[in-house]
């Protein structure tokens, strides 16, 4: 698998970042290549080039449909992260979360 370029966004970026950083551990000790950043939300459009997938955080599902029609006519896939391990910013099942979806 080649890396995939995955993007978390959130209302300000803060906790995605955390969840990033987290995401990140696990795909190492999972030997993945993936390619991890945080954002803001309202930066969606500035990283549609560069990205393969992007999740979004639970608090954020009403984002999806204008999410949908940004990335219209591309490959990326969008996941909408689950409270049960966003809220515990558990890197290891939003990965797993991650391989289920793609």
């Amino acid at each position: 698998m080649s890396k995939i370029r995955i993007l978390l966004v959130c209302g300000s970026g803060a906790s995605s970042g955390f969840m990033a950083a987290n995401m990140r551990k696990a795909a190492v000790s999972r030997g993945l290549d993936l390619s991890i950043v945080a954002r803001g939300e309202s930066e969606i459009e500035n990283y549609i080039d560069d990205i393969d997938v992007l999740m979004v955080g639970p608090h954020l599902s009403y984002l999806m449909d204008a999410t949908q029609a940004i990335v219209q006519g591309t490959q990326i896939k969008i996941i909408l992260m689950e409270s049960s391990y966003y809220a515990t910013l558990n890197g290891d099942k939003a990965v797993e979360h991650l391989l289920k979806n793609i």
